[in-house]
């Protein structure tokens, strides 16, 4: 009864809706204008800034930027700020027809490898309409959860943001962080497991390990297994990992083998083998190097049975790391605006964090270590007051260690092999500073000018470094996440994005 005035995704969440939820359908509809302009932001943003093969040229005018694409037609949208973040644009002009819908605009579009991305930026901005129906904290949050649960509109530049294929408007509701739920695992028995660490007691049957399992992993691909009522979880930010409650509260990482927003979130062999010596290896260079400024979240076991579908990861939880009774919380960095926000003066505190992010990463990346420290892995420990006083790392899975640096500074290399080991200078550098501007500075800055203060207290009192230098002089390097998307294959494609602490090198006209 919606296709008329809908999209497919739009109209399917709206049925799936009005079945589950039916006092929630207008607010759904209501929400829907809003989520495309988001999403449509987001895309114009990578059209604008990234290096897409069949963009021939851009120029940029008083009344914003016009794309000439290798057909020879035009596509133009208002003025476009790469750091600016809860962006709307509410149409984009292709030839002289406006298009407001994001997917619809890929279709006209008519690139190679469009068709899935479509279909994802549809669901991205169906998805972000059901996410802003959830109501907001009547307080601040009180539960180290909650602050987790606090962002409804997810990743703030990526167009797929809120793109949960395979998941209803039932599962969004049950299962997304800022629908606030609680989600009953699943244990599934797994008698030749592959596990690393003490995998706890409670999760084992004899010799069998039970694995927890993501509800929707268990009824979408798991559905044939033996399965069992597990531990009751909240979702954090990222959906698949849950808090769980006990004597000594943990977070389990569970496998989703859907694409959530840009990768399928399941967790390969290399992962559960890894993860426990990347762990120890870490902390043990922090605790060592970086004077109690930096805690990781240990990995404390983890197990498979050797496929990706079906693994777990067994963690603590960061907030153990705040003296509660001296008022403090560990915050993610994607929750710190609205932290912020409370305190007066913001600006003092967002400085001062950036201070303190810039000087960890910056001082790991020398040793040879380059974390992926977005808003999401990265977490602040921060007062009763709002500063920011040490960091919280978790989720190792994509740092970079260098083994020739960290045996330049005396250090032993880790135990480990493959993907996690890279000793180029500059795919170092990239990683970390890709991560910590695009994923934690940018967003908590919010646009181009405030992000220039950031980078320039930040780097003020440190010491002369490449990286020190490319983020004071240097284009600034980020996910090309438009492109990634478009690629015919999964690998990781970046662009560089103007600094705004450098000029920007004048952009000619183009005929």
């Amino acid at each position: 009864m919606f296709r008329t005035a809908l999209t497919r995704a739009e109209s399917v969440l709206a049925e799936e809706l009005a079945a589950t939820r039916p006092g929630s359908v207008g607010a759904y509809l209501a929400q829907l204008p809003g989520a495309r302009a988001a999403v449509l932001a987001r895309l114009w943003r990578g059209l604008t800034h990234e290096p897409l093969p069949w963009v021939a040229g851009r120029a940029t005018g008083r009344d914003g930027v016009t794309l000439r694409l290798a057909d020879g037609r035009r596509l133009h949208g208002p003025p476009c700020d790469p750091w600016a973040t809860g962006s709307s644009v509410a149409a984009l002009d292709l030839d002289g027809t406006p298009h407001d819908r994001p997917a619809a605009l890929l279709t006209a579009l008519a690139v190679p490898n469009g068709s899935d991305f479509a279909a994802e930026l549809d669901h991205s901005v169906a998805s972000l309409a059901l996410s802003r129906t959830a109501p907001p904290p009547t307080g601040p949050p009180a539960a180290p959860w909650e602050w987790e649960q606090l962002s409804r509109d997810g990743h703030p530049y990526h167009p797929n943001c809120r793109s949960r294929p395979g998941f209803s408007a039932a599962e969004q509701l049950a299962y997304a962080p800022e629908h606030r739920p609680v989600v009953s695992l699943r244990l599934t028995p797994v008698t030749d497991a592959r596990t690393h660490g003490a995998w706890p007691a409670e999760l084992r049957d004899g010799d069998a390990v039970l694995v927890p399992v993501h509800p929707w992993q268990a009824a979408h691909v798991l559905a044939d297994r033996p399965l069992s009522p597990g531990p009751e979880g909240h979702p954090l930010l990222a959906l698949r990992t849950l808090h769980v409650e006990g004597d000594t509260p943990w977070h389990v990482k569970t496998a989703v083998s859907t694409r959530l927003t840009s990768a399928v979130r399941d967790i390969s062999p290399y992962s559960i083998e890894h993860a426990l010596a990347t762990s120890e290896f870490v902390e043990r260079i922090a605790e060592r190097r970086l004077g109690g400024r930096l805690h990781i979240a240990r990995t404390l076991a983890a197990a498979g049975d050797g496929t990706p579908e079906l693994a777990a990861m067994v963690r603590e939880s960061p907030h153990r790391y705040a003296d509660v009774g001296a008022g403090e919380r560990v915050v993610p960095v994607a929750a710190l605006p609205a932290l912020f926000a409370s305190h007066r003066p913001s600006t003092d505190r967002l400085l001062a964090f950036a201070r303190l992010a810039v000087g960890v990463c910056l001082d790991l990346l020398d040793l040879g270590l380059a974390l992926e420290a977005h808003g999401q892995n990265l977490l602040a420990v921060v007062d009763a007051d709002g500063w920011a006083r040490r960091l919280v790392y978790r989720d190792l899975a994509d740092i970079r260690v260098s083994p020739a640096r960290l045996t330049h500074h005396g250090l032993p290399a880790p135990p480990l092999t493959g993907r996690l080991l890279n000793d180029n200078p500059i795919a170092l550098r990239r990683q970390t500073l890709g991560g910590l501007v695009t994923g934690a500075l940018a967003p908590l800055a919010g646009d181009a000018p405030t992000l220039a203060a950031v980078l320039a207290a930040a780097t003020d009192d440190l010491p002369p470094s490449p990286a020190k230098r490319a983020l004071r002089e240097e284009p600034l390097p980020a996910k090309a996440l438009t492109l990634m998307r478009l690629a015919p294959d999964p690998a990781v494609r970046w662009t560089d994005l103007p600094n705004p602490l450098a000029p920007e090198p004048a952009r000619p006209d183009v005929p």
